[in-house]
Parts: structure tokens; sequence; C-alpha cells
């Protein structure tokens, strides 16, 4: 399969036992200094340890169930995030500074998050069991993304609402409200026997309809055409007619190619019609006010809580990989973008030794091994087999 870019910046979640660090004083920095140089990181600000509590263990049994609790969840949490940023691109027009401007994750850009990551002991704490972690994470999740989804769908209703409004008053003649374009005075009104009728011309046709509309029935009132408005195409003419030879008159327009605009002159309906667009446009602007706020929230804590998740994960796979008590060191890591592939590799090439002689790669990176327990291990745990606990993280 051929590479596909990353639709964001991309960081490695690294997890390493303790015992591979350099010797030295402080083994954490050291193991940060180390990886640097292996992977020819361009700043030193592009590795960091990545900070993970202890947390409450059952038995291996639990675990390697949570192992697929977690993995099950960490793909739903990203699908929020990444649901949740395509509902800010749509608010914000896809304007890339204000998208950017939104992801804020505990008052800081969301790179600077990810790299100063604390967990939130006073939130989640970590005295609590793996499983009760994952609960509340989750409920809070998928709350937040119910929530969106009901504001983003009333928003768009309210988006529709207003384009068709405004389709209302653009088009030509024939076909655009007229509401806005008729007065009160271009109507003859409380009479017990005439109407005033609204007829669309094409341009190519007014001397004709200029020509005949008197007589085109019995009942019309003589010299009573007048021209409301015009556009490029058509002109907008009233003309007055008879009660009962208004059928006949229209029937008689639209044999002529001319277009009758079935409108009635109502205060009430002609200013209801007038608030309609205003009415609109205030409900689509209050519920985009709503959504931006909401999306930007949900970003916040959905991102917040899917990095806390990563952490439990990390904390988890360590275990089953390099056994009790938890002795491992977790680090952040944003490889260069030109070498993400060849990071990749260096890392395997480094520490692929983790796994034992039963780990090897054929040239598409699949396991190639004698070791069925390791095979087993592998589909248990994660879709894909690392020598070390190895998890990518795009910012959407």
């Amino acid at each position: 399969m051929a590479f596909q870019a990353p639709t964001g910046p991309l960081y490695y979640l690294i997890s390493l036992p303790s015992s591979v660090a350099p010797a030295g004083a402080d083994p954490e920095s050291a193991l940060v200094r180390d990886l640097s140089a292996t992977l020819n990181l361009p700043s030193k600000d592009d590795v960091a340890q990545f900070l993970i509590p202890h947390f409450k263990i059952g038995t291996l049994d639990q675990l390697v169930q949570q192992s697929d609790e977690i993995a099950k969840a960490d793909t739903q949490f990203e699908s929020v995030v990444s649901r949740t940023v395509d509902i800010l691109k749509a608010v914000y027009d896809g304007k890339t500074e204000q998208v950017a401007a939104a992801k804020i994750v505990s008052d800081k850009p969301v790179e600077t998050y990810l790299k100063s990551f604390q967990w939130n002991a006073a939130k989640y704490r970590v005295d609590k069991p793996i499983a009760e972690l994952l609960d509340t994470l989750s409920k809070e999740v998928f709350a937040l993304d119910g929530d969106l989804k009901a504001v983003y769908t009333n928003y768009m209703l309210a988006k529709n609402n207003l384009g068709a409004a405004e389709r209302k008053q653009i088009g030509n003649l024939s076909t655009r409200s007229l509401h806005d374009i008729v007065k009160k005075s271009d109507f003859v009104i409380g009479s017990e026997y005439l109407e005033t009728v609204l007829v669309v011309v094409p341009k190519a046709s007014v001397k004709q309809f200029i020509r005949g509309y008197e007589t085109l029935v019995p009942m019309v009132v003589p010299r009573s055409a007048n021209v409301i408005t015009n556009d490029d195409e058509f002109f907008l003419y009233s003309v007055t007619v008879f009660k009962k030879s208004v059928p006949e008159f229209l029937h008689k327009c639209r044999e002529s190619k001319w277009h009758p605009r079935e409108f009635k002159w109502s205060d009430g309906v002609i200013e209801d019609l007038k608030k309609e667009k205003d009415k609109a446009f205030e409900q689509e602007r209050r519920l985009w006010g709503e959504v931006v706020r909401l999306a930007r929230a949900t970003y916040a804590d959905s991102f917040q809580a899917w990095i806390h998740l990563k952490s439990i994960r990390v904390f988890v796979e360590s275990v089953l990989r390099y056994g009790l008590p938890p002795d491992f060191i977790s680090v952040l890591v944003k490889p260069p973008v030109a070498s993400i592939q060849k990071a990749k590799v260096a890392l395997t090439q480094k520490y692929g030794y983790l796994a034992g002689n039963a780990f090897t790669k054929d040239k598409k990176g699949k396991i190639v091994r004698e070791d069925q327990g390791l095979q087993e291990y592998s589909t248990i745990v994660d879709t894909e087999y690392e020598a070390f606990v190895f998890y990518e993280i795009v910012v959407t």
C-alpha cells in the first residue's frame, strides 16, 4: 500500500522499558536525547517525556480485555475529534486561521497541550479502576458528540431556511418573490368589483402586450396597465380587471406566453413576508454562534479525553509487553515531515530487539516469525504489532 501523508501534524507516542535508557543519573532525559539522535530530529522540542501515571491493575485477563475495549474507544474518540474539526471547518467556511484559532485545549493551542500533557487527576482520579476511567471518558465524549450533532443539525436546517428565503429574492421577475418590489399603491384595494392582476411580460413581447391586453377579455379596465419594475428579461405590469373576468384573463395571458403572478395584497401577509428573511437570518446567526461555541468546547474536551485515553492505552500495553511492576518511559516524538517513514524504520531498527529473535518484518512491514505465541498476542492486543509500544497521533 502506498504511503499516505497524514492529514495534520503527526506525533509518535512511544513507550520503552526503562532498561533501554542509556546509563546515567537521569534515564528519562538520556532516553530523550538518544531518541533525538536516532531520529535526527531538527529541534529538541520535537521529543519530550510524556508523563503517564500508574493506574490500578487487575488481573492479566482483565488487562487483555481492556486492551481491546480501549483500542475500540481510541478509534471512536478520534472520529469524534475529526467530526468536530469538520464542523468547525464548515461553520468557518474553511478559513484555516479561524479553524486553527478555535482548536484550543485547556487554554492552549492543541499542539502545545499535547507536548505539555499532564494527567488531570482532579477530573479523572487514578485511584479508580481502568474500566471505570474508560466508562467515564466514553460517556463524556459520546455526550459531547451527541449534543454537537443535535445543535449542528438545527443549524443546518436554519441555514437551509435562510437560503430558501434568500433565493426568493434572486432570479428573474417570473420566479422571484415580489413582496419587496410591489407597493400598496400598485393595487386596487377594497373594491367590490375590481382586482389588480400582476403579469410578467418578456421584453420582446411588451409591444404585443400593450396592444392586446385590453381586448383579451371584455372586462379589462382601459389604460390600466402600469409598469412596476423590470429586469434584464422581463417587465412587471399591474392590470386592473373586473373580478369575474380574472380567471379568463389569466388563462389568456398564459396562452400569449405572458406570466401571471399570483399575488394578493394584504398588509399582514406582506409584513410577514418581509419579516421572513430577517427571522431566518437571525435564527441562522443565533444557531451559528451556538454551534461555534459548542464545537470549540467539544473539540477541547473530546481531544483532552482522547489523549487521556491514549495514556491509559500506553500504560496497559506497556504492562502487557514489559511486565510488572510497571517500569517504562513514555515519550512524545514529532518526526520530521520529510522523513516520516524513515523515522519509523529507524525506531524499529533501534528497538526491534525488544521482541526477541521471533520478531522480523517483511518488505511490507508485516510480522514474519515462527513464534506462534507472538502471533496470537499481536492478534489479541493490536492489529499491527510493533516490538515496542507505539501509537500515532494525528492532530486534525
